[in-house]
């Protein structure tokens, strides 16, 4: 199984139907199709083959979705890397994944330049996928405009070969590079065009990031059925529900901040969404508050995705929502989930512990990493790091992550359960907390929000009115932060580790 020969299916059994609407494009299987061709053929010219790597530092472009599409068709290795990089951290990246060729655009340019003295990638490998000139970077459309838009040939790829080099969002530390085969992208094909009931004629809508490994859980899905795949350049709501209503948009998938920044649009209107089949989660938890608002808006249509993108995943069906919706799902076929303690051994339904699970989307490995690779998979099953337990039922509730969890005076205390009670008030949008040192608690627990525009309220009232209402004492936050917006990874990750560091910044003792 490969996914190399998706795009040749589609434009011969359905040319004419719509594959990309990017912009002002609305390409047809048949036309893009041949774009992709054209710059796989280029590619081979330059002697990019099978194996060889290719790094991409773009925004959600048409280039980006094309240089995805041509690596699977000569057995290139696609590493995409977030725009957000910069300095050491991108000489890491572009070095560990081996990258021989890459494409990024004028805008962050000037940020690749201040590193490329550090690079081994060879001169006349730099390409600019727009439509801009620079020197030392060669024209994307000049390298692809004279190539021939015939399927290349000759390219043999089995289902174990590496597709992708997908690195982690570093929310813990320095990235690593997750291995992903053919096999791994065409069970993303599979299973997920079943799990959320697509078929040839959906209609697909991505709105985030696509160098973040959750735009894959639609991305592969439509271009397997041969259904209609919507890109947008970058998130804004107010573009994404005026698309949904024009376009008649199935399916979509956004991180919770953007369905929180889409609920609260002025031009979020239900009646105009009503061609929407699933609105999907994925990222990090969408808090109650946020779903109960989802589902009362949009009844019958939420999906929420927990998963790992090293290889596990369980699902809360839409038809599942209403009798657990506090929790994350049960995994897919062919998956398999336990919860263990520390010891690794199993415990009962209702005890938190940690998640491992197997799964035929499992990773080939961390980049020449296998010491890391030990630690995570061990005896075939997937150490996650995070915390859940899971009902009589089998269903998983998510607890928090291990690294997030906080010791305050010997008690585990997990953000998510505080933060669930903070976006109750009708001031907060959104909310993160995390531990702070503390010299009689060891941790105590601090809270940042961000306000719905126009509203107030003072970090010291909001932090009164949290600690009189959450269940424990030792749930109490020491302090209220009021943000503008929160640091955030490519996928729209809340950064809890980078808002610790900024509030530590300059103290020299615990408070």
């Amino acid at each position: 199984m490969d996914i190399s020969k998706l795009l040749n299916h589609h434009a011969q059994y359905r040319p004419d139907h719509i594959a990309v609407i990017f912009e002002d494009y609305r390409l047809t299987y048949r036309e893009f199709n041949a774009r992709v061709n054209k710059l796989a053929n280029a590619l081979l010219g330059l002697g990019i083959g099978k194996g060889s790597k290719v790094a991409t530092i773009l925004g959600n472009s048409l280039e980006l979705l094309e240089i995805y599409w041509a690596a699977a068709k000569i057995g290139a290795v696609a590493v995409p890397l977030s725009p957000m990089m910069r300095g050491k951290g991108l000489i890491t990246l572009l070095t560990d994944s081996d990258t021989e060729i890459v494409f990024t655009d004028a805008t962050f340019a000037p940020h690749l330049d201040a590193v490329r003295p550090e690079l081994t990638i060879a001169a006349g490998r730099y390409f600019l996928a727009d439509d801009s000139s620079l020197p030392g970077y060669q024209n994307y459309h000049d390298l692809t405009a004279p190539a021939a838009e015939s399927n290349p040939t000759d390219i043999e790829i089995s289902g174990d070969d590496p597709y992708n080099i997908m690195y982690s969002s570093g929310t813990t530390g320095l990235p690593k590079g997750i291995v992903l085969s053919h096999f791994v992208r065409a069970q993303y094909c599979t299973l997920y065009s079943i799990a959320y009931r697509m078929t040839p004629e959906s209609v697909v809508l991505h709105t985030g990031s696509l160098v973040f490994n959750g735009a894959f859980l639609t991305l592969m899905p439509a271009f397997y059925l041969g259904a209609t795949y919507i890109l947008h350049r970058k998130f804004n709501p107010e573009a994404l529900i005026e698309t949904v209503a024009r376009e008649k948009v199935t399916h979509i998938k956004m991180v919770p901040s953007q369905i929180v920044a889409m609920l609260n649009s002025p031009a979020f209107d239900p009646a105009r969404m009503q061609s929407l089949e699933m609105v999907g989660t994925v990222g990090a938890p969408l808090h109650m508050e946020h779903k109960e608002r989802l589902f009362a808006a949009l009844p019958g249509r939420f999906y929420e995705l927990y998963g790992l993108t090293e290889g596990f995943m369980t699902i809360l069906d839409k038809t599942d929502y209403e009798r657990k919706p506090m929790s994350v799902g049960r995994p897919p076929q062919f998956f398999e989930m336990r919860i263990v303690d520390d010891n690794g051994n199993d415990v009962p339904p209702g005890t938190v512990g940690e998640i491992i699970g197997k799964s035929p989307q499992l990773m080939t490995g961390y980049y020449k990493r296998p010491d890391l690779t030990e630690k995570a998979v061990k005896d075939g099953w997937l150490y996650s790091g995070d915390l859940g337990y899971v009902d009589e039922d089998g269903f998983l509730f998510l607890v928090d992550r291990k690294k997030d969890m906080i010791i305050s005076g010997g008690v585990n205390v997990y953000p998510k359960d505080i933060e669930e009670l903070i976006v109750t008030h009708p001031a907060v949008r959104e909310a993160a907390v995390f531990g702070i040192p503390s010299e009689k608690w060891g941790e105590t627990p601090l809270a940042a929000v961000i306000l719905h525009p126009g509203k107030s309220v003072s970090p010291e009232a909001l932090r009164d009115w949290i600690n009189e209402r959450v269940e424990a004492r030792f749930q109490r936050v020491h302090e209220v932060v009021i943000r503008d917006d929160f640091p955030r990874s490519a996928a729209g990750k809340t950064l809890k580790r980078l808002m610790r560091d900024e509030y530590w910044a300059g103290r020299e003792t615990k408070i």
